[in-house]
């Protein structure tokens, strides 16, 4: 090396490069052009030596193949080829790209080839393939893409037809695409968002109407027939493949006596006088989504106060805007009852929301004797449905979850729903409370439930170092 470098810069690159085609003419295994994949994978470990070895071994590689007639499976290395390629435009391997248009010059890599590479790569690999797609252009996005719909990687293939105007080309997996992220939306109850999502397109706009249909959301599919005047659709009748009764937890399943609207004072002192006397009760509130990225979220509407025979629901922005004082009293005299149990779902994050809604209210800002019943649940996906179904067997109806609660009055099937998330509440604590009878044996693990309780959390920004668990029973 020493005696190379004493000549000139062309001449030592030459006479390198001359005992590289000595090494590939002698063979190597398993050959010579898949040897020098091999090192093309690891030259980048040489740090700033890494461009000139990698373009001193393809050359040679290069000079070698003019020259000689070499016995390897020229598919076979192609496809290496195309794989490293991949590897090099996904940032896997480090070249600059010479190096990378020099590997497709050298073993002539086809379409076919990147399509072999494509098929054998991980998902995780498929954003090289994204990029060296673009690069290549329509031929090679629609193969990308219909390396996608095989994989059932219906998004992925989606959002390369959007970016690409491929939507001609693909019509129908465009519409699958978009028809799956309107279902998803809709499971989630975003039916406001899944409509904005349609654009107005007449066949989207019917599919919603039909997942509407599906999910038994009745109000929503005589607003969407309402607005887009699809009058035919009110009288078709739910499919066969729609979602059926008892798949889902409903209010007639539970000894539920009444569910009492509140919205006056007598009403108000009424109810507030029937929960003081009950030992546990459920809590949950409702409130009108915004989907305005950024802005703050719109005042809590109603809260739902369920014992085992009845569910209050309370009209917040109508009490509070006319007797403030009386309800601030009252659902004092309820949440910071150290007498009564309240059980919620992901309970500190709604009693903080009520906090912002209603500032100026006390009621609000501490609880006392609470208990979330998501701290029974080992895997929190699917929130309080998920753990319903987990331990009643059936999950709840979530598709009017989203809904206007803002708008006066609620519709019977909102009531109902907002009744149900209060109710259910109780029933999964009973649930709990039954299995742990225990014997003398069992007496400790089966009355873990109780260190769940809390006996004091606060809802202002620094909460009191003296709030603590309850100790064991």
């Amino acid at each position: 090396m020493h005696y190379i470098g004493t000549c000139k810069a062309t001449a030592k690159f030459r006479a390198l490069e001359h005992h590289v085609h000595l090494v590939l003419h002698n063979d190597p295994k398993p050959g010579p052009a898949t040897f020098v994949i091999h090192c093309l994978y690891l030259l980048p470990l040489f740090g700033e030596h890494n461009e000139g070895l990698s373009h001193l071994v393809s050359s040679a590689l290069q000079r070698f193949l003019k020259r000689q007639i070499t016995s390897e499976d020229s598919q076979e290395v192609k496809d290496l080829a195309a794989r490293l390629f991949l590897d090099i435009v996904g940032g896997q391997v480090y070249h600059d790209e010479k190096i990378a248009v020099k590997v497709l010059e050298i073993f002539d890599v086809r379409l076919t080839n990147i399509e072999n590479a494509m098929c054998q790569m991980k998902s995780n690999q498929f954003k090289a393939a994204e990029k060296w797609a673009t690069f290549m252009g329509k031929p090679m996005l629609c193969i990308l893409v219909q390396e996608y719909i095989e994989r059932n990687m219906l998004k992925a293939a989606y959002e390369i037809i959007k970016k690409n105007n491929l939507r001609q080309d693909f019509p129908d997996v465009y519409q699958k695409c978009k028809e799956s992220s309107l279902k998803k939306l809709a499971e989630k109850g975003c039916w406001d968002v899944a409509e904005a999502k349609t654009n107005s397109d007449k066949h989207l706009i019917e599919y919603l109407v039909y997942l509407a249909m599906e999910a038994d959301y009745t109000e929503k599919v005589d607003e969407l027939c309402d607005r887009y005047s699809l009058d035919r659709f009110l009288d078709i009748k739910v499919p066969e493949t729609s979602i059926q009764p008892g798949r889902h937890l409903c209010l007639d399943e539970f000894s539920v006596e009444d569910i009492i609207w509140v919205d006056e004072v007598e009403g108000l002192l009424g109810a507030t006088c029937y929960i003081e006397e009950c030992k546990v009760i459920g809590v949950d509130c409702e409130w009108k989504p915004n989907y305005k990225k950024g802005s703050k979220p719109n005042k809590v509407s109603i809260m739902q106060i369920a014992s085992e025979k009845a569910v209050f629901i309370f009209d917040l922005i109508k009490l509070h805007g006319e007797v403030p004082d009386i309800l601030d009293n009252c659902l004092t005299r309820i949440l910071q009852s150290p007498k009564i149990l309240k059980l919620g779902y992901n309970f500190q994050s709604d009693t903080k929301q009520l906090s912002h809604s209603y500032e100026e209210l006390k009621c609000f800002k501490y609880c006392e004797m609470f208990l979330d019943i998501q701290n029974f649940s080992k895997e929190p996906r699917g929130g309080l449905s998920g753990l319903a179904e987990k331990i009643l067997g059936a999950g709840l109806n979530k598709t009017r979850r989203n809904s206007n609660w803002e708008q006066r009055p609620l519709t019977e099937n909102q009531l109902e729903y907002a009744a149900l998330d209060a109710v259910v509440l109780i029933r999964i604590f009973c649930h709990i409370r039954g299995q742990c009878q225990p014997s003398e044996a069992e007496k400790h693990e089966k009355l873990e439930w109780k260190s769940y309780i809390v006996a004091h959390m606060d809802n202002i920004k620094k909460p009191k170092k003296n709030t603590k668990n309850l100790k064991r029973a």
